[in-house]
């Protein structure tokens, strides 16, 4: 009941802050949401029925076919490894350099276009190239690393924390700079409230921008937070006071990360959302209030803090998966507040669903560190960070130095997008897209990249008309989307119901237990699939 209560609140959190953040991210920022395109372009070749659809469907079809079978091949016979890596050593500094070979990252660069993609690149290479080698000359990494796993344990270790501080500021900036749209939304729903018109206004305004009123957003967001302020109190031991403190942050925490994260995958898509960068981020702002409050050493600090990010980041991934529905629902003609009480009902199902599923992992492999029970548990990486942050604050461990040197780094970025709006440059840094970058594995965002180039050569008409061509292109990428996401689904299926019946193998697909090539057949796949 803890784990339905802290998913259920976060959740319906996340949706109701994308009332307010739908016009701003969607109607006056117009960013692209990459998912949320696709699923509309689907949509729309779903329902039309010419000749011309036919063809589209097709093609939807086959995209998401090959992506399928990309992906089977690749996760489910493990024919190939999912990425390329390899490392050059100088000195004492790693240069890293990878390659994640999916198509759907492809698609995804292809969506959100060259310049995106060119910027979340370059705070890759920022982190991956400068700053990580800079690093380990300074401070020697163990003898018994070396290589590739070197870098990702300076990364994973060191400079990831410079990416969530410029994250940090980041968020900030952004918030200041969509504080317009959001006080405009705000105001809308006001006007629906006191012409007491809240799902039908007479005020004019269409169909497809009635949002919930704010009756919805004010009543549901106290109701969901009475139960976290009793989870507080029962689990903390803290007073009605303190819990009501803690609650208060879990609103301007979580309402400031929904923005950054629906921002976020409006940028590159919900499957490179940085989700996890938010949730440290909380994690740390939340461990700094609380280390005033409760005092440093506290054996319950940790837990506080890393509850206000549990509820943060469910609030965060829901506003950013759901700011994708809701840009499918603008591209589409949908009437939004339908879609919000659906997305509650939505989040409420998933919040009960989860606990059997985490807790089925739990009894199969273990969460986190390795026990006599679980000697080779399931790693979760980010969480097993967030602890050490939420420890390390209160035992006085934390990196403080790199914090800093990432904030002042996003300053640094800000001012030169500045600079650029000032030129009126058509590439412009957006100061969170490089706050990704860095903090995102470079694999990742060199694959984007590579969309990015696709869709601009596709744009400059290698063939027939330029319009035609990039019509197919974004059908072709909405495909590659989806077939790789529903056969992840379906390999994920075999394991857990090996968790429920246990003669049932893990992994029946499997051919090798590791792959024999490594990932060279994979990139002459990836190849091919990015030149159909």
């Amino acid at each position: 009941w803890h784990t339905v209560t802290v998913s259920l609140v976060g959740g319906v959190l996340g949706v109701l802050f994308t009332i307010p953040l739908r016009r701003a991210l969607i109607v006056h920022a117009r960013l692209r949401f990459p998912e949320g395109v696709a699923t509309a372009e689907v949509l729309k070749v779903g329902t039309t029925a010419d000749a011309r659809a036919g063809g589209a469907v097709r093609l939807l079809l086959g995209a998401a076919a090959l992506g399928g079978g990309f992906k089977f091949a690749e996760g489910g016979f493990k024919l190939w490894s999912e990425s390329l890596e390899g490392a050059l050593q100088l000195g004492r500094s790693t240069f890293y350099g990878g390659l994640n070979l999916s198509p759907a990252l492809v698609a995804v660069g292809y969506i959100i276009g060259l310049n995106t993609a060119i910027v979340v690149c370059l705070g890759g290479a920022m982190g991956w190239l400068v700053l990580l080698p800079l690093y380990q000359a300074m401070v020697p990494t163990p003898d018994a690393l070396a290589g590739v796993a070197a870098a990702k344990a300076t990364w994973s270790g060191q400079i990831r924390y410079i990416g969530i501080g410029a994250m940090l500021v980041g968020g900030v900036w952004t918030l200041i700079q969509i504080r317009g749209p959001i006080l405009q939304s705000l105001q809308q729903l006001m006007t629906l409230y006191r012409t007491r018109d809240v799902l039908h206004s007479s005020e004019g305004i269409p169909r497809t921008e009635r949002d919930a009123g704010v009756v919805w957003l004010i009543g549901l967001t106290v109701a969901a937070l009475v139960p976290m302020l009793l989870l507080y109190r029962s689990l903390l031991g803290q007073s009605l006071l303190g819990g009501a403190g803690l609650t208060l942050l879990i609103v301007v925490a979580a309402f400031l990360f929904s923005a950054v994260a629906g921002y976020m995958a409006g940028l590159v898509g919900s499957s490179s959302n940085p989700v996890s960068g938010v949730t440290i981020a909380t994690i740390m702002c939340a461990s700094l209030l609380l280390l005033g409050i409760m005092g440093q050493g506290n054996p319950a600090g940790p837990a506080a803090a890393l509850l206000v990010g549990a509820v943060v980041c469910c609030a965060a991934a829901m506003g950013g998966d759901n700011l994708q529905d809701l840009k499918t629902g603008h591209l589409v003609g949908a009437t939004p507040w339908k879609q919000q009480v659906m997305q509650v009902i939505g989040v409420a199902t998933g919040a009960v669903v989860i606990v059997p599923v985490l807790s089925l992992l739990q009894a199969k492999y273990g969460i986190g560190d390795a026990t006599e029970t679980h000697p080779h548990p399931l790693t979760a990486p980010q969480a097993t960070l967030m602890a050490k942050l939420a420890n390390g604050v209160f035992g006085g461990s934390l990196p403080w130095h790199l914090l800093v040197i990432g904030m002042l780094l996003g300053v640094v970025v800000i001012l030169l997008d500045t600079r650029q709006a000032r030129r009126q440059a058509e590439l412009r840094f957006p100061v969170l897209a490089v706050a990704l970058g860095m903090y995102l594995p470079l694999k990742l965002s060199a694959t984007i990249l590579l969309g990015g180039c696709l869709a601009e050569w596709v744009r400059r008409g290698r063939s027939g008309s330029a319009a035609s061509t990039e019509d197919r292109g974004l059908l072709c990428a909405a495909g590659l989307v989806t077939g790789e996401a529903l056969v992840g689904i379906l390999l994920a299926l075999p394991v857990a119901l090996s968790s429920v019946w246990p003669g049932l193998s893990g992994d029946p697909f499997q051919l090798f237990a590791a792959p024999p090539w490594g990932g060279w057949p994979g990139l002459l796949a990836f190849a091919l699939v990015g030149m159909v």
